[in-house]
């Protein structure tokens, strides 16, 4: 497991960015981090591999203090995809992006290849492979950061902002392998604004308010909680919304805690009836 023991972080500046934060992310799971800019989501997350280290308080990764610890070794372990993808960029090609990571792990000709092709292959970037990563759109370049990661495999995987300049199509392929990883008992923790995406995929949300945790909980709990959301200054997603505002016009005893579209529809079907004769709402 991560453990976020009392952790406060102050930048150089003097600006706290973390406050006393508490966490325990486990092994499969995937959590959510959420909160308005500034909340101390990326700060977070840059701790979990000892990108930054706390003012006062511990962060231990599988039982390693991230304090006494290299940020390379730690990164073994916990894979870091940055908000801006440019940053992880340097290599004059596609393939030799995810493959510098990989040699510098330990691995070697063919398994590096193997490797290489097949994540580029899933993120359908190994036509670009020959291509400086600098070249790529804006959402080619968010796939590929996350392929970097991807391809040695860490028992942690952590994506801050995982949606930005992805299109509907990209963000079908991400969930689908998170959930993948997920089973094969990684932990996944994504720091993101969006909250569709984050409601088709998490099973845990965490919510900062200046660098605080103001709640902790399950995602059907947190995301339909539109008080709860708005201290976080977030939107509450489209589905639960309707559901309560149907709940509101009369359907009393619908669940509007349901956050898909396939929930959303059993819960309905199982008060309206099939063809929707049972339906008598206020206003419509």
């Amino acid at each position: 497991m991560i453990k976020v023991d009392s952790v406060w972080y102050e930048y150089p500046s003097g600006t706290v960015a973390l406050r006393n934060v508490n966490l325990i992310i486990n092994r499969g799971e995937i959590v959510a981090l959420m909160g308005e800019n500034g909340a101390g989501k990326t700060t977070l997350l840059k701790h979990l591999n000892g990108l930054l280290k706390p003012t006062s308080g511990r962060v231990e990764v599988d039982g390693v203090d991230t304090r006494t610890t290299t940020v390379a070794s730690l990164s073994r372990h916990v894979g870091l995809v940055f908000q801006n993808p440019d940053n992880m960029f340097f290599c004059t090609s596609v393939f030799e992006e995810v493959s510098y990571a990989l040699t510098r792990f330990g691995y070697t000709g063919e398994e590096v290849r193997r490797r290489t092709e097949e994540v580029l292959k899933a993120f359908n970037l190994w036509h670009y492979r020959n291509s400086s990563p600098f070249t790529l759109s804006g959402g080619e370049k968010k796939r590929l950061a996350i392929s970097i990661v991807l391809a040695w495999m860490p028992s942690y995987i952590v994506i801050d902002e995982p949606t930005t300049g992805l299109d509907g199509w990209g963000k079908r392929i991400l969930i689908d392998l998170l959930l993948n990883l997920k089973d094969s008992g990684r932990g996944i923790i994504l720091s993101s604004h969006d909250v569709e995406f984050i409601s088709d995929i998490a099973e845990r949300v965490v919510l900062l308010r200046r660098g605080e945790i103001i709640a902790d909980g399950a995602a059907e709990d947190i995301l339909t909680d539109p008080a709860l959301l708005e201290e976080a200054s977030l939107l509450t997603p489209q589905i639960p919304s309707l559901l309560y505002e149907l709940k509101r016009r009369g359907l009393r005893d619908l669940n509007h805690k349901c956050l898909r579209l396939d929930e959303a529809v059993r819960c309905l079907s199982a008060i309206l009836g099939r063809d929707g004769s049972n339906w008598r709402c206020d206003g419509v």
